[in-house]
């Protein structure tokens, strides 16, 4: 199933999209907006992970001195998406 997130706060990006497979791994993970290769990157590190183990590497992380970035944005996609799957 695919879900679309879109970012809040300061960041850069302006919407996520994250596959996860039937298995309740990440599929796939496209940013548009952003640093194009720190989120490809980030996109291609998180593909075959559960979306608990990368909400618990990458949130809470920072952009400089603003209160959220990309990664944080992503744990907060990966959140919603856990909660509506239950």
């Amino acid at each position: 199933m695919t879900y679309q997130y879109r970012p809040s706060g300061l960041v850069c990006s302006r919407m996520i999209e994250i596959e996860i497979r039937e298995d309740g791994r990440i599929g796939r993970v496209a940013f548009t907006g952003g640093c194009p290769g720190n989120l490809s990157g980030i996109s291609r590190l998180v593909v075959g992970m559960t979306p608990e183990e990368v909400i618990q590497k990458v949130d809470g992380i920072r952009c400089g001195g603003k209160a959220t970035s990309c990664p944080d944005q992503l744990a907060n996609a990966l959140k919603e998406i856990v909660r509506k799957r239950g």
